[in-house]
């Protein structure tokens, strides 16, 4: 039985050099024999390339797709430092000390970092179904290098049903809970807005 991924929701984020970095020596399942990355404008495609020659050419392989976004990265936290105007001012009970407070208020240095987020749900982040689940151990591995997100997927492997949760790097116990789908109940108590006498 080939093991399939039938949910996925990743908030995943890291720096696009780390994600580089991270692809350039990856630790691939057997089944792939090497990625091939591509940059679009602000999206990141890693394909799956498959080590099985006998898989048609025009056969879309698996692939990891993420939006590359800037954030800016400052040298130290401006929240750990309280909020403007915080800082003492060195007067006992004067008057505000506007020259002393400007010279404290130094401007924070910081940068623009560009990053890889792999967010959403399956369709978005993990895309064609050759290699899928392959392609999904690539995805944790990724998780497991993060410094920011997380990572929830449900997955058959070997007719067993899986449950994964990696948290900002770290991997989490999960479990399975299987729930009534509440759509068929929804259905029956709400409006049939095509047959409401006092909708013409």
């Amino acid at each position: 039985m080939t093991s399939r991924v039938y949910r996925l929701h990743s908030t995943l984020e890291l720096p696009l050099e780390d994600a580089y970095d991270f692809f350039e020596d990856p630790n691939l399942p057997p089944e792939i024999a090497d990625v091939d990355i591509t940059r679009r404008n602000n999206t990141l495609i890693v394909s799956a390339v498959a080590k099985d020659d006998s898989m048609s050419k025009y056969t879309p392989t698996a692939q990891l797709k993420a939006s590359v976004t800037e954030n800016r990265v400052y040298e130290e936290d401006p929240e750990e430092m309280g909020p403007p105007g915080a800082a003492s001012t060195g007067s006992a009970g004067g008057g505000p000390q506007w020259g002393t407070l400007e010279e404290e208020e130094e401007e924070i240095e910081s940068e623009l970092v560009e990053y890889a987020c792999f967010k959403g749900d399956r369709e978005t982040v993990l895309q064609n179904t050759a290699l899928q689940y392959a392609m999904f151990e690539v995805l944790c591995e990724v998780a497991k290098v993060a410094e920011k997100g997380t990572l929830t997927a449900i997955a058959a492997v070997d007719e067993e049903l899986e449950a994964v949760r990696i948290v900002d790097g770290e991997e989490h116990p999960a479990s399975i809970n299987v729930v009534e789908d509440p759509a068929d109940e929804s259905e029956e108590e709400g409006v049939n807005w095509r047959d409401n006498e006092f909708i013409s």
